[in-house]
C-alpha cells in the first residue's frame, strides 16, 4: 500500500508551484523521493549560484525528504542525478562524496538537455527502510 509522506516547508513549497507530484512516497519499507531541484529544504526557495552550490542543495532537501519517511540516507539504494552539462560531472561527485563517503548506493549520471526552471541539477532516490 501507498503512503504519501508530507515534508515539512518542501511539500508546501511544491504544491505552490503547481507540479503535479509527491516528493515522497513509500510502499513497505521502500521509500521513493521524486527528483528534487536544488530547493533549500528550510525555506522552500530555490537556491541559486554555481553546481556544487544546488548539489549541495539538492543533497540536503534529499536528506529532508527521508527524515519525513523515517530513513536516512544509509537506507538509500538508488540514486540517479540528472545534470544539464555533463562537464559537471567532478564537482557532483565531489559534493555527493561528502554525503555518501563509505558505502555509495548505485547510482546513474544523466545528462539532459535543460529544465522547465532555473537550476542545473536534479536528483531522485529510492531508499529501503529495514
Amino acid at each position: 500500500m501507498r503512503t504519501v509522506i508530507t515534508v515539512p516547508v518542501l511539500s508546501d513549497a511544491f504544491a505552490q508551484l503547481g507540479v503535479p507530484l509527491t516528493l515522497v512516497n513509500t510502499a513497505g519499507p521502500a521509500v521513493y523521493v521524486s527528483g528534487l531541484p536544488p530547493y533549500d529544504p528550510g525555506t522552500g526557495e530555490l537556491v541559486r549560484g554555481d553546481i556544487a552550490t544546488q548539489t549541495d542543495a539538492c543533497l540536503r532537501a534529499l536528506t529532508a525528504c527521508l527524515a519525513a519517511a523515517g530513513a536516512t540516507l544509509d537506507d538509500v539504494v538508488n540514486v540517479r542525478i540528472y545534470a544539464a552539462n555533463a562537464g559537471f560531472y567532478g564537482v557532483i561527485n565531489k559534493v555527493y562524496a561528502r554525503y555518501f563517503p563509505d558505502s555509495a548506493p548505485t547510482r546513474v549520471f544523466v545528462p539532459v538537455a535543460g529544465w522547465a526552471g532555473e537550476f542545473d541539477i536534479e536528483i531522485d532516490a529510492v531508499a529501503y527502510r529495514e
